[in-house]
């Protein structure tokens, strides 16, 4: 009875449960009518929208970007979605003007809508929003099953906070993600496990190159950061790495340090081919 007469649906619920509730209001949506989610992955939801939803319904897959580990109606932010990237990604079957509503939707909240394709979307969001709370709970459980742990956790303090904060969401929401993007997420769980790797050798072996790691993700960061203060669109990149850029965005001692351990890279590994 909720739906009935509806012409816009949104579908604000766990990953898994939109399956399960396209299959109980799908039999009483009318022909020309908007339903629109907010769920984390897109790929197998916009699936199951072409799978179960009648002929003539227009589905907008949708994903605020603007989570809180936080949930329930206590963790509620009438500001949540206030400049968040609203990532949009049609069916094939939608038509323009559905698209627009969904877009509507999203600026009405305050958010920037960002087109996307589905299985594009959950590549990049399980690098930049499932691997985040995926390390967060690797470093939670890590910690907390150490014998020590009582003792230890008496010396966490802001950094420990701030890095375990995602393992206070949801663990349904965060089963379902997982159980719809396992491709995506363990992808980029390999490669964390490649750098944590290289990390740690580099610890034994190699100061130099720890170093250079800890400049080039400071420098990521910076870059990134400046990008989303200044307002750049998505995908589009701060400017390229001049001497005056780098001393700018790093501080003058930072960048010729860059600098050095990059010439001594190179210089190794000339030697290294030469012999």
């Amino acid at each position: 009875s909720a739906i009935t007469g509806a012409k816009e649906i949104v579908l604000a619920i766990p990953v898994l449960a939109i399956k399960e509730m396209m299959e109980l209001i799908g039999p009483s949506i009318e022909e020309g009518t908007i339903v629109t989610d907010t769920g984390s992955t897109k790929f197998q939801v916009t699936k199951w929208a072409d799978e179960i939803l009648p002929a003539g319904v227009n589905f907008i897959g949708g994903h605020p970007m603007a989570g809180r580990e936080t949930s329930g109606p206590d963790g509620a932010d009438e500001n949540l979605f206030n400049g968040a990237v609203y990532a949009i990604c049609p069916s094939p079957t939608a038509d323009k003007f559905a698209q627009k509503y969904v877009v509507d939707l999203a600026e009405a909240m305050g958010a920037k809508p960002y087109f996307v394709g589905a299985d594009e979307h959950d590549i990049y969001v399980a690098g930049i929003s499932h691997l985040p709370f995926m390390l967060s709970i690797g470093l939670m459980n890590t910690t907390a099953k150490n014998p020590a742990w009582r003792e230890m956790s008496m010396l966490a303090a802001s950094g420990y906070r701030d890095i375990s904060r995602l393992a206070s969401g949801d663990p349904i929401m965060h089963r379902d993600i997982c159980l719809t993007n396992q491709d995506g997420i363990v992808y980029w769980i390999d490669e964390t496990i490649k750098q944590l790797y290289e990390l740690r050798n580099n610890i034994r072996d190699n100061p130099n190159e720890l170093e250079l790691s800890f400049i080039q993700a400071w420098e990521s960061r910076a870059r990134w950061l400046a990008r989303k203060e200044s307002g750049g669109a998505p995908g589009v990149d701060f400017p390229s790495s001049s001497d005056t850029m780098m001393s700018l965005m790093m501080g003058d001692k930072l960048a010729t340090r860059l600098k050095e351990l990059t010439e001594e890279r190179a210089r190794d590994q000339t030697k290294y081919h030469k012999g």
